[in-house]
């Protein structure tokens, strides 16, 4: 079965279109953070955004990096935030939310780890990646 956003993509559920071009969309989310709050999806439905190739993946950060820019010239706003959670949507997707301070972007979720514990991860990820 499709995601919503496939189905978006395909015109069968209507959007509040941002901006589009042959291998992306933007749209609104429908549950904003803050007015404005964005969507920007591959119109390929790919599920988790890092199995996107690594070319698809650069096209579509470089397509929200210009949506970013509409956005904070659209929307009174100190910055972009911009998000990857993609748990509630089996379909690679970046938010792009207009804040003023950090607490516009309510994760609610944080952990505190102490320091050795931060650094033991951060060594594990470094060698996983120079690999």
């Amino acid at each position: 079965m499709a995601s919503i956003f496939s189905m978006i993509v395909a015109g069968d559920i209507p959007c509040y279109k941002v901006a589009e071009d042959d291998r992306h969309l933007a749209f609104l989310d429908i549950n904003p953070m803050a007015p404005g709050h964005t969507l920007v999806i591959p119109k390929r439905e790919v599920d988790y955004l890092f199995d996107l190739p690594e070319d698809e993946y650069v096209a579509l950060e470089l397509f929200a990096l210009k949506v970013a820019k509409a956005l904070k010239a659209a929307m009174p706003c100190v910055r972009v935030a911009e998000a990857v959670l993609g748990m509630e949507v089996p379909h690679a997707h970046i938010h792009l939310v207009p804040i003023n301070s950090e607490s516009d972007v309510d994760f609610r979720h944080k952990l505190s780890l102490p320091g050795d514990e931060m650094a033991s991860i951060a060594a594990r990820i470094a060698a996983e990646f120079g690999k």
